[in-house]
């Protein structure tokens, strides 16, 4: 018997999980029928979980990240290959974390995973990744990329500049205060404006097909003629191991979303049958789109203009497509309503978050964090972020600042997923961990999402070949903040687990509880010890 109380909890939910839906045996009358009734409440089978799924994955990033990432890698079969490999390591992904999903059944995703894995020094991992989530959990890339398409529905040819991003701060604003006054409008225009984004991508795709066959308002340019050649200077990344990193993680970033089917799991009709089938559906269908997407790009938008054009890259696509009409500049603010969908989206669900580190006790002054009124929503952990978002819009110098929040936002992801793959490599061949879980990873998936998320984080620190300020900042910025962020968290860990409870006389300890609604929670109590 394992002597620390936290792996036998874990261990006993991974043997309760792997039992089955239909496991009753042992149990009193009573929780046979509470078992029964939960599994009646599972409604979602395999078709509603693949639109769940995509739902969740097809965000505002695949209208804004193809100019960085054509621009980096300086090829058409790179960039479109590229989008492939996203695709694929997101199913890899998904597959590392619906196994720590299914046999740890509860709230928090990768904060349990951790834990799990890597107990020792204890709430180490906790701290870190709460560092991350609260601090770099922001909105700005979509409240920017808001500000930008607004600006260039409105006529305006004005670049990246502060104009748009005090475009992006008021959206900001608007989505922190209807979440915080009218929670209830706030989902409803969530789920409205989510339509937008889904009709822009396929009226892309079907628009990409005209472009091909000659369908546009400008001269063809040639893009297929010479796929594999590959640009450089001008501000083309030139195919460096730089430029391939930087790509990948805006390809992520649009891939971004995923980790969602982890948090639908109790909401399904046989977890592991329906997920096996609908993920790799939804995933496949996603990346088809992206790339088709992508093509359509590069049949009506030259060269030179795909790598210039920054964050509006659809609105210039339609622009080729459709011309300068009042009616086709309503295709750009579509795109600026889908964005504004994903702002209110994400502030959601990082305000969520947010409160929930208040619950647990993780943060200082945790009980105002945790807070639900004036309005019974939780408008101080919206504030945070609404903090966090404004600092990273409006902390950039002049100048364009979209590929360096994507950046920001996605790099630190990739160390908190290598540590999640190596994670589940030690559990599944460490015996004694006893490690059990109703869906398997495959060796060869983990090990590539590991190597993949290496390469995303150590990739970044090397100089690029070119000019180290193509981006309008030093090259290393972005992954230094984002080390650093974590850094923080570890910092953050030796104050919240040793210097204050030495001063205060305590020691923390974790304790979870189960609540009214079924779900297993950990809150963080301060025992006195003297």
């Amino acid at each position: 018997m394992s002597k620390d109380p936290e792996r036998n909890v874990f261990e006993a939910l991974a043997s309760h999980t792997a039992s089955g839906d239909n496991a009753t045996e042992g149990t009193t009358e009573d929780q046979a029928v509470q078992k029964i009734a939960y599994s009646e409440s599972r409604k979602i089978g395999i078709t509603g979980a693949v639109f769940l799924i995509l739902n969740k994955m097809i965000g505002t990033g695949i209208f804004s990240t193809p100019s960085g990432i054509f621009a980096a890698t300086g090829s058409v079969s790179v960039s479109l290959f590229l989008w492939v490999i996203g695709g694929i390591l997101t199913f890899a992904g998904l597959s590392v974390f619906l196994e720590f999903g299914l046999a740890i059944p509860l709230s928090g995703g990768e904060k349990n995973y951790l834990e799990r894995v890597y107990r020792h020094p204890r709430y180490l991992a906790t701290c870190v990744l709460a560092s991350q989530m609260i601090l770099l959990g922001f909105s700005s890339g979509n409240s920017l990329a808001f500000g930008r398409y607004i600006l260039y529905a409105s006529g305006s040819t004005e670049p990246d500049g502060w104009a748009a991003r005090g475009i992006a701060v008021a959206c900001i604003t608007f989505a922190v205060v209807l979440h915080s006054t009218l929670p209830k409008w706030g989902l409803r225009l969530v789920n409205v404006l989510g339509i937008f984004k889904v009709v822009i991508l396929l009226l892309i795709v079907c628009s990409g097909f005209a472009a091909l066959a000659g369908r546009r308002l400008v001269p063809d340019p040639h893009n297929f003629d010479n796929a594999f050649a590959l640009e450089k200077g001008n501000g083309y990344g030139g195919g460096g191991a730089y430029a391939y990193a930087t790509a990948l993680l805006r390809i992520i970033y649009s891939y971004k979303g995923w980790e969602n089917a982890n948090y639908v799991v109790g909401e399904l009709r046989h977890p592991r049958k329906t997920l096996a089938i609908a993920a790799p559906v939804a995933i496949g269908g996603v990346t088809i789109l992206y790339v088709l997407a992508n093509v359509a790009y590069f049949a009506a938008i030259s060269k030179e203009d795909l790598a210039n054009s920054e964050v509006i890259v659809a609105a210039v696509f339609f622009r080729n497509v459709y011309g300068n009409s009042a009616a086709a500049r309503s295709l750009p603010a579509f795109v600026a309503l889908s964005n504004l969908g994903n702002v209110l989206a994400v502030s959601f669900a990082h305000a969520r978050l947010n409160q929930e580190f208040g619950k647990e006790g993780l943060l200082p002054f945790s009980w105002f964090w945790a807070s639900i009124k004036p309005f019974n929503a939780p408008a101080a952990a919206l504030f945070l972020h609404w903090i966090v978002t404004v600092i990273i819009l409006l902390a950039p110098p002049a100048g364009p600042a979209y590929n360096f929040i994507v950046d920001l936002y996605t790099y630190p992801g990739a160390w908190i997923n290598g540590f999640v793959a190596a994670g589940l490599i030690y559990l599944q061949f460490k015996q004694s961990e006893n490690w059990s879980s109703p869906w398997h990873t495959f060796l060869p998936i983990s090990v590539l999402y590991l190597l993949a998320n290496i390469f995303l984080a150590l990739v970044p620190f090397i100089p690029p070949d070119g000019d180290w300020n193509a981006e309008g900042y030093p090259y290393f910025v972005f992954p230094v903040v984002g080390v650093g962020v974590l850094l923080l968290g570890g910092v953050y860990w030796v104050c919240w687990t040793k210097i204050w409870p030495s001063i205060g006389g305590y020691r923390i300890e974790a304790q979870r509880i189960v609540q009214d609604d079924g779900v297993e929670v950990v809150r963080y109590r301060k025992i006195i010890t003297r």
